[in-house]
This record gives structure tokens, C-alpha cells and sequence, in this order.
């Protein structure tokens, strides 16, 4: 099979390699999947550069996230979502998952928009409603709003009932972000993000900020925050992991919540399966549906895994091999 595989870290368009190698052998609980489509997120970027959180063994192949069809036993033919076990990840026409985190693909979506629902929009889910505890009503502030995370919690924002404003860089991305439906769009390229937030509010600011940019992005995050606001740490985007003023959240009254996803599949696995549910229910009755701005074959996955590295992409770019 063709495979994509890292062998030395180091920027994605350099060091992933489109190889021939066998089908991975599927061990006891896991599952093989032929893959339908895998979605390029940012994780697989900073995999390949040594930086991400989890640091896989070399040789490895990139890809966190897929749909896919269950190429054998008594599940034979069942179209899923998951995430690939690395060092086998997704991109490739064959990887190896876990059993029990095969989740029934939507049929509300095609392939393309299966393989792009999972991570974003359960990092989403957890954080607008686990986390920060959005609410019908209030306003939701959201950092790259036209990229693949932030597109996702400004639907989720909707379907929630929030007014949602998006704040993005350049006029290529707000158009993109009007057209998810964000009530307010800021160009942080061609204004103060500051300033817009306030006067969108009336001077109030935004109850729940989501942000996974960090930066410059965090602290303009707390000069407009709403008394009693919260604000969601996804990730850093930026590169720039900042260092909060905690006397500042003191004064001002806001919470500063961090996120990570990953350890809800790891400590609360019941949680991901009925978010998956509810996500599920969302995507049929139309509420979400994953931005996906480009497909590409396989052959193209390293110079998709840069461009969503450097920040020129929205939406999804999904992977079919």
C-alpha cells in the first residue's frame, strides 16, 4: 500500500515521505480500516516537527483523524470515524484503529465531512459546553474563526443559540467567516480586535472567547472579556504560548479554562461517545457540517499538512487517498 511515514523531524513538506510497504497487522482490539478520507489537522504538522504532546517512534505516518471502512471480521464493510493508533496514523490507504473509538461515520456527511467532525468539533463541543458552559444568548467570541478548529465553534456557537463573533486575518478569511454565519467579523489585519469586540457589545465584551492561537490573540482575549466571561485555552497557533496576569482575572472577574480534549477519550470515554452522538444529531438535522475547502489525493497530504501549518488555509483540507 502507499503510505505516508516520518523518518526525522522537520518541516512537513520535508520530511514526509510517500512510500510502498505492506497493510499494517491489526492487533488484539484493534480494528484494520481501509481509508476513505483523512483530515489534515494541525497536530499532524507539529508531529512532524517533534513538537506535539505525544512523540510517536520513527518511522511514523502523520494523520489523526479518518473515515474509513472496516476491512474485515463480523464489522466488515461499516463506514466509521477514528482516530488511527501511531505510529500507523491516516495517511495511507490502510492504518490500524481501536476497536472501541470506531464510531459510526454520520450519513448525513460524505466521506470528506465525516473525516473532518471528530477532533474539532468534540475539542468544540468540550469546550463551549463541558468548559465554559456557553449559553442561549450570550456572545461568543471566536480567534481564526474561518480556520478548520475555529469554524467548527462558531457552528457549534450558533446551533447553541450564542451571537457569534469572528475574528480572523485578512479579507480572504472574513469573507469566509461571513459566510459561516458569524453576526460580526473583525480583521485583526485591518482593525483593533479590542475596540470591534467592545463596540459589537455595547461596551460589554464576549461572555465565552475561544481560542486556539494564543499570543497576541490571549491578550486582546483579556482586554475584551465580559464581566463573569470566560475564556477557553484550545491551543497555540501562534507559536507564542502566553503567560497569564492572574491578578488581572482577579480584578476583572473572568476564568481562564483550559482544554484538552484528549484526555476525555482517555479519562471519560462514555462522554466522547454521547458527544459523538450529539454531534451526530447536529449533522443530520443540518446544524453542522465540517468547511471542507479542499480535497486532494494522497500524493498532495505533505504539501496539505504545511500550508494548514502556516496559517494560509480554511476550512478543512481532507486527504483521499
Amino acid at each position: 500500500m502507499q503510505v505516508w511515514r516520518v523518518h526525522s523531524n522537520g518541516e512537513p513538506r520535508d520530511v514526509m515521505r510517500l512510500e510502498e510497504i505492506p497493510p499494517p497487522e491489526p492487533a488484539e482490539g484493534q480494528l484494520l480500516v481501509r481509508v476513505r478520507a483523512a483530515n489534515v489537522n494541525y497536530p499532524d504538522a507539529l508531529l512532524c516537527r517533534g513538537e506535539y504532546q505525544v512523540r510517536p517512534e520513527l518511522p511514523f505516518t502523520p494523520g489523526v483523524e479518518l473515515c474509513g471502512e472496516i476491512a474485515g471480521g463480523a464489522r466488515a464493510g461499516e463506514r466509521v470515524l477514528a482516530q488511527p493508533v501511531l505510529p500507523a496514523g491516516g495517511f495511507a490507504e490502510y492504518t490500524v484503529v481501536d476497536e472501541a473509538t470506531a464510531r459510526p461515520a454520520p450519513e448525513g456527511l460524505d466521506d470528506a465531512e465525516a473525516a473532518a467532525l471528530h477532533i474539532g468539533y468534540q475539542t468544540g463541543w468540550f469546550g463551549l459546553h463541558r468548559r465554559a458552559g456557553l449559553r442561549e444568548g450570550e456572545t461568543l467570541l471566536v480567534h481564526a474563526a474561518a480556520g478548520g478548529v475555529g469554524s467548527a465553534a462558531v457552528q457549534l456557537g450558533r446551533a447553541a443559540g450564542a451571537r457569534v463573533i469572528g475574528v480572523v486575518g485578512g479579507e480572504h478569511k472574513a469573507r469566509a467567516a461571513r459566510e459561516l454565519g458569524c453576526d460580526v467579523v473583525v480583521d485583526r489585519r485591518a482593525e483593533d480586535v479590542v475596540a470591534a469586540v467592545k463596540e459589537a457589545t455595547g461596551g460589554r465584551g464576549a461572555d465565552v472567547i475561544y481560542d486556539p492561537v494564543g499570543g497576541d490573540a490571549y491578550k486582546q482575549s483579556t482586554k475584551c472579556v465580559a464581566f463573569e466571561g470566560r475564556i477557553v485555552v484550545v491551543g497555540f497557533a501562534s507559536g507564542a504560548v502566553p503567560t497569564p496576569a492572574l491578578n488581572h482575572a482577579l480584578v476583572k472577574n473572568y476564568s481562564i479554562l483550559g482544554l484538552h480534549w484528549g484526555l476525555y477519550a482517555a479519562k471519560d470515554p462514555a462522554a466522547v461517545d454521547a458527544c459523538h452522538r450529539e454531534l451526530t444529531r447536529l449533522a443530520d438535522k443540518g446544524l453542522v457540517r465540517p468547511v471542507v475547502s479542499e480535497r486532494v489525493g494522497l500524493d498532495a497530504a505533505a504539501d496539505a499538512v504545511q500550508r494548514v501549518f502556516d496559517g494560509v488555509t480554511t476550512g478543512r483540507i481532507v486527504v483521499l487517498p
